[in-house]
């Protein structure tokens, strides 16, 4: 009896320390725009907070690395389909993805396929240019399954509060990604 004790004792422990762990301290929003200068981050699938969900979005589809990119974000602020091109890469990146880390703040976190690629990009300001602006109430919509969770409830609620109006219109037309701007030395 007293060891059943102490294991429930110590399991009680362990899932209070984890229902503790605080939120991210939270950003104001930025001003949505078609270009915007943001704070970028790296995490790849090998990282030990990403391993339980593989390679696989936030969404169940794939981590993309190639023509369009997989990112993460809080949904509020880049809903879920938002693309946008880093200027001084031209990669595009589309948020597919969302993080605890990532509630709350102007953060955008860039899949990278492997660690050395990650700790490379490490953390950097850049400018993006929107392409395409996600639905923020898709984004809700795919978060109801999984609202237990405190920074999927702070996204959710962002989103019932700021999204009365419809986004502004990305850099470029929907329906199709500009390609990527020609490097410094290409001349006609």
């Amino acid at each position: 009896m007293k060891r059943l004790s102490l294991l429930l004792l110590g399991f009680t422990a362990i899932l209070m320390t984890g229902c503790l762990h605080p939120l991210p301290q939270y950003e104001p929003p930025m001003r949505r725009a078609a270009v915007q200068k943001v704070r970028t981050t790296a995490y790849t699938q090998s990282e030990s907070d990403h391993l339980r969900y593989g390679a696989r979005t936030a969404l169940g589809t794939p981590l993309r690395q190639g023509v369009v990119n997989s990112a993460a974000a809080d949904w509020a602020r880049w809903p879920c389909g938002t693309m946008f091109r880093i200027r001084a890469t031209g990669e595009i990146f589309q948020v597919d993805d969302y993080g605890f880390a990532l509630s709350g703040r102007n953060t955008i976190d860039l899949y990278k396929p492997s660690k050395k690629l990650m700790r490379e990009w490490g953390v950097r300001r850049v400018t993006i240019e929107i392409l395409k602006w996600g639905d923020p109430w898709k984004s809700y919509r795919k978060m109801i399954c999984v609202r237990s969770y405190r920074h999927i409830r702070r996204m959710m609620n962002e989103i019932k509060s700021w999204f009365r109006t419809p986004p502004p219109e990305p850099v470029f037309p929907p329906g199709g990604l500009c390609p990527a701007p020609l490097p410094s030395s290409y001349s006609n």
